[in-house]
């Protein structure tokens, strides 16, 4: 199963951290004897970078930590808060086994000239757009995937925020109406090209907002590559990644988001090129199924999920627009992002078809 967990590779031009003065720092804040530090990085992820860092102790004892950073050349400094997000990982992690422990957080730039913070590993098998080489999903384990993750949000939804300390991480009332209204001007400040569908969404979602005061701790990007599975049981969830955005708001704007990155047969060709999970595996519920399933195991009203469904799309879109800007600007290199915009645009029809047709599949 080894061969099935994900893997660090070598870090990309343009993103390489200073070692030797992390190694210094690592060193003195830990208090042990650093040799040699390797660096790597995983592959996975659009915003915030996430390295492997190890190194060996003289007891031959191995240490191996992720250590994660904001991207190059961000101008959205709120969105990449390195401190928020430790902050989150050490309450959550003490009463919710799927939340990486974090270890140290970093506010010196002399290290690597931004904030960044370091977590325990956590290994497993990571789910992409298309499954890891030699591994073979059929139809029932496919559908037990769906379940499993969908189980995982609603156990998140669950949780007792105020128990676990982060009863101050956000403010539910008007989150909603915040969340339009910040999107909608984030996706002004980093605006390449001309997407009028853009602009339609946005006006759609601040009319149609949903009069809602509910509250639960969401994780604001769920999907399957961010959730790390057991290699040995792979219905077991052992992680969840990208705490970045997780805070109080609506739990069916967190369902939302994932239904914006649930990708089907019928969806646009570059949303089915760029997918973020295999949710075109047959076997795969489909987004009303996933919807359903949610409302039955979590007893919530899903009334309002065209709205919800449509905003999880803009925002998507927005997020990819956001990454798209430092491309165009030239502050990243990674090819990855060349092709964005028109993912952008896809999106935003995506939601419109959404809204048009007054459902969240067809």
């Amino acid at each position: 199963m080894h061969e099935l967990i994900d893997q660090s590779r070598a870090v990309r031009s343009g993103e390489e951290l200073d070692d030797g003065r992390l190694r210094a720092y690592l060193g003195k804040t830990l208090d042990e004897d650093i040799g040699q530090l390797d660096i790597e990085q995983f592959p996975g992820g659009h915003s915030n970078l996430t390295y492997l860092i190890r190194w060996q102790l003289e007891t031959g004892d191995m240490r191996e930590y992720v250590l994660r950073r904001p991207p190059f050349g961000s101008k959205v400094a709120r969105a990449h808060d390195m401190g928020r997000e430790y902050r989150v990982l050490d309450k959550l992690s003490q009463a919710y086994p799927k939340a990486p422990r974090p270890l140290l957080f970093c506010q010196d730039h002399d290290v690597l000239g931004t904030d960044f913070y370091l977590m325990d590993r956590v290994r497993g098998v990571i789910l992409r757009r298309d499954p890891p080489a030699g591994l073979s999903i059929d139809t029932t384990l496919a559908t037990q995937l769906c379940r499993v993750l969908i189980d995982a949000l609603v156990e998140l939804h669950a949780l007792d925020y105020q128990a676990l300390g982060l009863g101050d991480l956000g403010k539910p009332a008007g989150y909603i109406e915040r969340q339009v209204t910040g999107w909608t001007k984030r996706y002004s400040a980093s605006q390449t090209d001309d997407v009028p569908a853009v602009d339609e969404v946005a006006a759609w979602l601040a009319e149609h907002m949903p009069a809602r005061g509910i509250a639960a701790l969401i994780h604001n990007d769920f999907k399957f590559d961010n959730v790390i599975l057991d290699a040995h049981d792979l219905t077991r969830i052992v992680g969840i990644l990208d705490w970045e955005m997780c805070t109080l708001g609506d739990p069916l704007m967190d369902l939302g988001t994932s239904l914006g990155y649930w990708v089907e047969a019928g969806d646009h060709p570059i949303l089915r090129e760029l997918r973020f999970g295999p949710t075109l595996l047959p076997g795969m519920m489909n987004r009303a199924q996933v919807a359903e399933y949610y409302a039955e195991k979590s007893d919530r009203d899903l009334s309002d999920m065209v709205f919800f469904t449509a905003f999880g799309l803009f925002k998507i879109a927005v997020v990819v627009q956001q990454i798209y800007y430092r491309y165009a600007k030239g502050l990243t290199k990674d090819r990855r992002f060349a092709q964005l915009n028109v993912a952008v645009q896809a999106l935003c029809e995506q939601a419109r078809e959404v809204i048009s047709r007054d459902r969240i599949s067809w």
